[in-house]
């Protein structure tokens, strides 16, 4: 199944968090934090959005940084993606 983001939404998937700190210590579950670096799998088309007109900045392949709390989850074929508005894209990560 494959996902086809409308207007001015993109998917994601999010990258796995750290596991080890700089140091080398090792975290357990639940000292995690929720990644906030993803990679764009799927980019809408953009085009007239509530009278505005978006051209979208970011392509499939680019890591990006997302907003906390940005999206909704979903879970296709066992992999779960984020799905958003480009607007709570923050930053394209090189």
């Amino acid at each position: 199944m494959t996902i086809k983001p409308l207007a001015d939404r993109v998917v994601v998937k999010m990258v796995e968090a750290e596991e080890t700190t700089k140091s080398g210590i090792i975290l357990a579950g639940s000292a995690k934090e929720k990644p906030q670096v993803a990679e764009i799998v799927a980019v809408g088309p953009g085009g007239n959005v509530d009278g505005n007109e978006n051209v979208m900045h970011v392509k499939v392949g680019d890591k990006v940084l997302l907003s906390k709390y940005a999206g909704t989850e979903v879970k296709i074929d066992g992999v779960e993606y984020t799905i958003l508005r480009q607007s709570d894209v923050l930053a394209i990560v090189d």
